[in-house]
């Protein structure tokens, strides 16, 4: 990797903008900014890791931090951003909020501000087993953590509890039994003692009257009986009379077609999008079958694809691995369907309109070097880096309304990517040659042009780059040369861990790896709703 070898920025272009060590001038980043890059990314520094990354506090300074400097100020952050769904994944709002609730890095009011937020952030069973599993670590199990938890389980309706101990019986080394034994929470219905009964004895007792058992516990109820089934009509039959989910059903009963035709009734669109291997490797679906009918109808339903606001990119994943016959982790294997692999194909182009555009002027920079039909796509083993990168471009083509495409190598090429292209046309329009990457080549043609560009998104396979000028000292040159404050966000797709931008430069942020989590990360950027 080449370092700087001349300092372009030596001129302010806005009178926010700081020096760095290198005696250019950038976007100042403190310690609120890196919060939310920390909530919204995972990390401080303006990479988002697709492939999942420990959370350790000696790398959340910003977070100590503003703890110090407004705790409270800190937890209204953490539930904004968890409830309004800006960051792809949940965990780091979880991990900053056992930060919060610590009395080793937060003060009183903002311990109990923490834990007054836990159910919000906290949302699922799932949720709260990830929370207590980090805060374990952080603080001890006082009276103030164990209210917390007491009241997550108090605050939810009977029923819809009980769907959730079904559904995420145990995560994260923690289960319900676990939690209700620390936390002791007061029933205040008869429902909700029965429940927890149950949860701690692992069966129903004499808490759970019939009436119980027939109004909010019907689905515990059922959730016993199918431990007890005989047959598999009697499973069946329990799913269709109380609507249960694959995560309630016995593992036994798990490989039978009935079972799982049964499950497809209520399933969720994005559920059966990741169970269409399973579902075909015990022959439900097979060419020509009533069940493979019945699918084909609903992955192709418009009206299924919009309100499951499932992401394109999700579902080219889900067809690349259901055409190569095997699951992501191995063992499980199938023989694919033709009309399912054709289903996801119209499918995807359908979920292009489940894609909110940005309305930036977006500059896509799309790497056009041999190794991008070599390289493996971090966070997506099944795809090409060649591969994801059109599939972002399709993306950008068909729903921004000002975007730029060109290729790039040690020249810039012209990509021809339309709204009407398919996947395998985008992927031909990009020239691969075996040549060097010079990843500064889209600013400078850009300026070049007189282009009039928000973001620069470029995407590449890996961070090395060729040519006498590092990217961030095109885009200091671009930004000072029209006076336009242009991010820029760097997506190295078979990349584990690395920094082309400038992590001192709010405007700034790398991707490591693909997957469907990165458009929305990306989204969020241009778009400035998040401060990098």
């Amino acid at each position: 990797m080449r370092y700087l070898q001349t300092v372009l920025n030596t001129q302010k272009m806005n009178p926010r903008q700081v020096q760095n060590a290198a005696g250019g001038f950038v976007w100042p980043v403190n310690n609120w900014m890196r919060l939310e890059r920390f909530l919204i990314l995972g990390s401080e520094g303006g990479t988002y890791y697709v492939c999942e990354r420990a959370l350790i506090l000696e790398n959340a300074a910003a977070v100590r931090e503003c703890l110090h400097s407004d705790g409270v100020r800190v937890v209204r952050i953490v539930e904004e951003i968890s409830v309004s769904g800006r960051a792809p994944k949940n965990g780091p709002a979880l991990f900053v909020l056992a930060v919060a609730a610590s009395p080793k890095f937060a003060d009183v009011r903002t311990n109990a501000a923490a834990l007054e937020a836990l159910p919000r952030v906290a949302r699922t069973g799932s949720h709260l087993c990830e929370f207590a599993a980090l805060v374990e670590n952080l603080r001890g199990w006082g009276r103030g953590l164990r209210s917390a938890v007491a009241y997550w389980y108090l605050s939810k309706p009977a029923a819809e509890l009980a769907h959730q101990m079904m559904k995420y019986q145990r995560r994260n080394g923690w289960s319900h039994r676990d939690l209700l034994r620390l936390s002791h929470p007061l029933a205040a219905t008869p429902a909700h003692n029965a429940l927890f009964q149950w949860a701690v004895d692992g069966e129903t007792g004499h808490l759970a009257s019939s009436a119980v058992l027939d109004a909010e516990l019907r689905q515990v109820s059922a959730f016993e009986l199918a431990k007890k089934a005989a047959d598999e009509d009697e499973v069946v039959r329990l799913i269709e009379d109380y609507r249960l989910t694959h995560e309630m059903i016995p593992s036994q009963w798990k490989n039978s077609p009935a079972v799982w035709e049964a499950l497809l009734e209520s399933m969720p669109y994005k559920a059966l999008v990741r169970n269409l291997g399973k579902l075909t490797a015990i022959s439900l679906l097979r060419p020509q079958s009533a069940a493979t009918a019945l699918v084909v109808a609903r992955l192709i339903d418009r009206k299924r694809v919009a309100n499951s606001r499932i992401h394109p990119i999700a579902l080219l994943a889900a067809l690349l691995v259901y055409k190569q016959g095997r699951g992501e982790k191995g063992g499980l294997q199938w023989i694919p369907v033709p009309n399912i692999i054709d289903a996801l194909d119209a499918a995807f182009y359908l979920a292009f309109d489940n894609v909110e555009p940005s309305g930036k002027r977006i500059y896509l920079a799309l790497d056009a070097s041999g190794s991008m039909q070599r390289s493996v796509v971090a966070g997506m083993p099944y795809m090409s880096a060649a591969m994801a990168s059109a599939a972002l471009a399709m993306m950008f083509v068909r729903t921004e309304p000002e975007c730029t495409i060109a290729g790039f190598h040690d020249e810039i090429v012209p990509v021809d990517i339309t709204r009407k292209d398919r996947v395998d046309r985008a992927c031909g329009a990009i020239v691969r040659q075996p040549r060097g990457t010079d990843a500064s080549l889209p600013m400078q043609d850009a300026l070049e042009r007189g282009l009039a560009v928000d973001a620069f998104v470029i995407v590449t396979d890996n961070e090395t780059w060729a040519g006498d000028r590092h990217p961030v000292q095109a885009l200091d040159r671009y930004r000072r040369s029209t006076g336009i404050a242009a991010k820029l966000v760097v997506i190295a797709m078979a990349a584990n861990g690395y920094s082309i931008t400038d992590p001192n430069d709010s405007l700034q942020i790398d991707v490591a790896g693909f997957d469907a989590s990165v458009p929305a990360v990306v989204a969020e950027f241009v778009k400035g709703r998040s401060s990098g």
